[in-house]
């Protein structure tokens, strides 16, 4: 099997997009879910999120949940909201976003690509959301999420990408703030070129999805034979049109340090400047703090910045190695409930509200991971600290399903 391969995707009817679309699965809680779905019956959420249809109580993980996400696909199936393409095809992905622009190829990705590590990997993931992702395949004997790859530096891709965007888009809804636009691809040099170009890739990188991918070669390795359930469902975009704000970080308390001498030692370390405004790093070794009420910026000295350590410059591992664990005794942010994880989209005010409802002692603003960086500890078959990256904009589940034939 080629890198990327064409599919025959489950897509919502034409005119039906606006109400199927939905957030991926796992960036709502289940109330979020219950309440984005009201009043909307073709929403995806209710094959994603299908506990929503369900007793408000019941265990997400039930196997009711996953039995119903399968009635429910199969309801918007026999309803004509979602139609099923005749043969194989390529899909252009694009989205819109705070004038931002990224345009991807939705296709199958190998499966044997991926355990080769051709298709490589940046994060660990659970066995409990890795178990979620099974079920759920299992039930509705499809795919219903993509997987965000990356590309590196492929010039005549990315012009393959955008000739196939001339003509009218199959799909072309705003949603909630990101304009969702869709192409298929189905002529047949033009589908042989994009197989070919990609194929002559050195790699891949998974961007967002590592727990559907694991979940998919599971399902392919307990299946095992010939068939479609050997890829998975991805959208793959040039590196240099991807954006990754910062995931920063919370902590419940100063491990025993009063606020002064808790800067004090934090001044030990960094320069430390105190602002009359939210800090908002400009480089990787900076970072805002928020503690009693006041903001800083901190700037660890060059010296201390490991240049030839993909891990080691990255801006969490610099904030986790110099203050984190030597200051605020957290060695395990996996499993410490000390601290907590908050998207950059929520905006440095997120981080002041939390500190300054007294349930956090302080937060930290942290410069975005570069994908640079990402794709280097990638190569070097290195793990990232946990949450590391918020890619935004996020696909939406619904655009494209893979059935496993």
């Amino acid at each position: 099997m080629t890198l990327l391969q064409p599919f025959r995707a489950l897509r919502p009817a034409p005119g039906r997009a606006a109400d199927v679309l939905a957030p991926p699965y796992d960036v709502l809680s289940s109330a979020e879910a219950r309440e984005r779905a009201a009043g909307k019956p073709w929403s995806f959420l209710h094959v994603s999120k299908p506990e929503i249809d369900l007793a408000v109580d019941i265990d997400p993980y039930s196997p009711q949940v996953y039995a119903k996400a399968a009635e429910n696909l199969d309801r918007m199936v026999a309803e004509g909201v979602l139609v099923r393409d005749d043969a194989p095809r390529y899909y252009v992905y694009r989205l819109t976003w705070q004038g931002h622009v990224q345009t991807g190829l939705a296709a199958v990705a190998s499966l044997a690509d991926y355990a080769t590590n051709r298709i490589r990997k940046h994060e660990l993931t659970t066995p409990v959301k890795e178990d979620d992702r099974v079920a759920q395949i299992e039930a509705v004997n499809a795919q219903t999420g993509p997987v965000m790859l990356a590309y590196p530096a492929a010039p005549d891709i990315d012009a393959m990408l955008e000739a196939a965007t001339t003509g009218e888009a199959a799909i072309n809804v705003t949603w909630p703030d990101v304009r969702h636009q869709l192409w298929g691809v189905d002529d047949a040099a033009a589908i042989a070129d994009l197989t070919a170009a990609f194929d002559a890739l050195p790699a891949l990188y998974i961007a967002d999805g590592h727990h559907r991918s694991a979940a998919a070669a599971r399902v392919a390795a307990a299946r095992g034979g010939n068939g479609s359930h050997n890829a998975f469902l991805t959208v793959t975009f040039p590196d240099h049109e991807m954006t990754i704000l910062a995931y920063n970080r919370v902590v419940a308390d100063l491990n025993g340090l009063s606020p002064e001498d808790f800067l004090a030692a934090v001044g030990e370390r960094f320069a430390v400047e105190p602002s009359d405004t939210p800090v908002d790093p400009g480089a990787p070794n900076q970072v805002g703090m928020v503690v009693g009420g006041r903001w800083y910026r901190l700037t660890l000295p060059t010296e201390r910045v490991p240049a030839d350590d993909p891990i080691g410059r990255l801006p969490i591992t610099l904030l986790t190695r110099n203050l984190i664990e030597p200051l605020l005794g957290i060695t395990d942010p996996r499993t410490d409930k000390r601290v907590d994880f908050v998207g950059g989209g929520r905006g440095l005010g997120e981080l002041e509200k939390r500190v300054a409802s007294g349930d956090w002692a302080v937060a930290f603003a942290l410069y975005p991971t570069r994908m640079a960086d990402l794709m280097a500890v990638a190569d070097a078959n290195g793990i990232m600290p946990p949450k590391s990256t918020w890619f935004e904009p996020k696909l939406a589940d619904g655009v494209v399903s893979h059935v496993l034939d």
